[in-house]
């Protein structure tokens, strides 16, 4: 069987190292994982309990155009039904863009450091992806601006940015989305957007109005705890959402997943309570690296990322032996670990086994 010629080098996307897996491997018993960027806390109980009275209804399809989930969203955003569409986790909404606006030739602008998916859905659809290099871990907007050609179909901002945690301002933003062309796309990847606290971060869902050639993506994977569910969002004009619509398959967000979803909206008390425990968390670390001389990028998620000054593969294996899983091998900074926030005993540890990691490497130097 032959496969398209343009997915064959297509790297396969490579998740957090799993538990279990660890654990089998390591014969650990205690395995931390600070590597997925997932909440520590979970989702709220309110939550656990919607998806419990959904367990009886799993003989039926769910809702394919999620109607309930959708009004009641854009109630709580701001926005109308028709501007919203749903997706198997925002990743989904961002194969949906691609594969309703890219096409061979086209070109497709993104940051060198940032979320795989955007690149890896443009080489499906055999578009160009010109990568422009971050400026200290941020999104380097004039550079990306000067990027852009009459075959620039979609510029991509992941706002804050993964891995490195770092955000666009909204002054920044204005400024670039009023260069932009109005035919050209900015998709604004906002996956971490509950858990910013800095006043100057872009109120996207206000610049709907101003620019019609925003997508907002977002997510339920992160603060509200549904990763395993795998729903997530894009807002956009109207026009827009009904063109990603037409090639979404139908059914593709479950009936629990609607469900929790729901309930998520509605419980904000728990959305606040984590940003507050999170922030305690980023503190906490921030602090440490501060006390262990190590640089770090300011971050406005629920992860850091942080110059160990050793080789980032070396440090995972050793925390690894630890049982701390965390992110490592980001091609551009070699150097550097990305770690989740967890709980406070989780943190700790992990700052645990990181110093002891380092005072033994630079025991053998």
């Amino acid at each position: 069987m032959k496969p398209k010629s343009r997915i064959v080098n297509i790297p396969v996307y490579q998740p957090g190292k799993p538990i279990e897996e660890v654990k089998r491997e390591l014969g650990l018993e205690e395995v931390i994982k600070l590597a997925s960027n997932e909440n520590p806390y979970g989702s709220a109980p309110s939550v656990q309990q919607a998806i419990m009275n959904e367990l009886s209804q799993l003989y039926l399809y769910p809702d394919g155009a999620a109607v309930e989930l959708t009004a009641q969203l854009a109630d709580h955003i701001g926005v109308q039904p028709n501007q919203i569409v749903f997706g198997c986790g925002s990743d989904e909404v961002i194969a949906l863009i691609s594969r309703s606006f890219l096409e061979p030739g086209d070109e497709t602008i993104m940051a060198d450091q940032t979320f795989s998916v955007y690149k890896s859905n443009a080489d499906i659809e055999g578009a160009t992806v010109v990568e422009v290099p971050l400026q200290a871990g941020k999104h380097d907007l004039p550079a990306m601006l000067a990027a852009v050609t009459d075959r620039t179909k979609i510029i991509w901002v992941c706002n804050p940015n993964n891995p490195t945690g770092t955000i666009v301002t909204e002054d920044e933003l204005v400024t670039f989305l009023d260069a932009v062309p109005s035919d050209v796309m900015v998709v604004l990847d906002e996956a971490y957007y509950e858990y910013v606290i800095a006043g100057e971060y872009p109120r996207s869902v206000e610049l709907l109005d101003r620019y019609a050639n925003i997508v907002i993506l977002r997510t339920f994977s992160k603060i509200y705890g549904l990763a395993a569910l795998r729903i997530g969002y894009g807002v956009g004009n109207a026009d827009t959402i009904r063109l990603i619509n037409q090639v979404r398959e139908p059914f593709n967000t479950s009936r629990i997943a609607q469900a929790a979803a729901r309930q998520a909206i509605i419980d904000q008390d728990f959305v606040n309570d984590c940003r507050i425990k999170n922030r305690e968390g980023m503190d906490y670390l921030i602090a440490a690296f501060d006390r262990l001389g190590l640089t770090h990028f300011p971050s406005e998620t629920n992860f850091i990322m942080v110059d160990t000054g050793h080789p980032g593969k070396e440090i995972f294996d050793a925390l690894l032996q630890r049982g701390i899983i965390i992110r490592a091998g980001h091609s551009k900074y070699p150097t550097w670990i990305r770690v989740s926030i967890g709980k406070p005993e989780q943190n700790e540890a992990f700052v645990q086994a990181l110093e002891e990691t380092l005072q033994a490497r630079k025991a053998t130097v």
